[in-house]
């Protein structure tokens, strides 16, 4: 087991879930600048609006996870801020950090789906190395394994299904690694979200990689619930899952109709902006139109 803090200085307490957290913003920053320079986009708005982002990732993240667990934070609304206990939920990292960059581009006259784009690569690469801060907290874990990497956790971070320390003794029993899984999907998510924006770019639209992403993140997400007790459900069915197969549809949906339809210009993150408005006059109609 490792010792959740990292450091110790005095009062002050710093924790590694908050150094993984912190290393997995700036790894999928880097990325994202990388991004953001091959689509020909000022490297300094992105991390301008990075600082916004990231913050409302954080809280969406956090209020999911309130949400989910609300009788625990009910009883003592105290635990709410104390992010580095763990728990977040990453459907509300996405959602709150997709409201305020659409906020942010439609402010500032910025390609709001372009930006999504350049955003939403470096997700799963940060999804990946946050996770281990899962292992830290000993939790995001599944059921009890006989499969030679599964993972033990400590009888006070058991949920109650397995609890019985006679049933499932500390020493002898091994859990699912749902935080391993879902970090090795991210990295699988992140080699096919790069080879599709390299090999299909003069044909893929501003926004298209968002909606690829939702329905990468949907399966995993789907199939990692599973594996998972307690869920916070709806119907009877994890609301998670209902989040995950639904965005895949409607996102699958959505990419191939705006295909179908022509609504968007192909290989625009190839062009700037300028480039695609002076091509239009001489085309006869608008980028939009002449993309179909």
């Amino acid at each position: 087991m490792i010792d959740p803090v990292a450091l110790r200085l005095g009062p002050l307490e710093i924790h590694w879930y908050g150094i993984i957290l912190a290393s997995a913003i700036l790894f999928a920053a880097w990325l994202g600048t990388a991004e953001t320079r091959r689509r020909g986009e000022d490297p300094e708005i992105g991390w301008t609006m990075l600082l916004w982002v990231t913050a409302g990732g954080v809280i969406g993240a956090r209020l999911y996870h309130v949400v989910h667990q609300w009788d625990l934070y009910a009883a003592d609304p105290a635990l709410i801020p104390q992010v580095w206990n763990g728990g977040l939920g990453i459907p509300g990292a996405v959602a709150g950090g997709a409201l305020v960059l659409w906020i942010y581009t439609r402010l500032h006259h910025l390609p709001t789906g372009r930006w999504f784009d350049i955003f939403v690569m470096a997700v799963p690469l940060g999804q990946a190395i946050g996770r281990l801060g899962n292992f830290v907290n000993q939790e995001l874990y599944g059921p009890p394994t006989t499969l030679p990497w599964g993972i033990p956790i400590d009888a006070v971070h058991r949920v109650p299904e397995w609890a019985n320390l006679g049933l499932y003794p500390v020493d002898a029993t091994r859990f699912h690694p749902l935080f391993a899984y879902e970090a090795i999907l991210s990295l699988v998510t992140l080699g096919l979200m790069l080879w599709i924006s390299r090999r299909f770019a003069a044909r893929l639209y501003d926004g298209d990689m968002l909606l690829i992403f939702i329905m990468c993140y949907g399966l995993v997400r789907s199939y990692l619930e599973t594996f998972r007790v307690q869920n916070w459900l709806i119907a009877g069915i994890p609301t998670a899952t209902w989040i995950g197969l639904g965005g895949f549809v409607l996102a699958g949906g959505f990419l191939w109709l705006r295909h179908a339809r022509g609504w968007g210009t192909p290989g625009a993150s190839m062009h700037k902006p300028e480039e695609i408005d002076a091509a239009a006059p001489a085309s006869g109609g608008s980028p939009e139109v002449q993309a179909g």
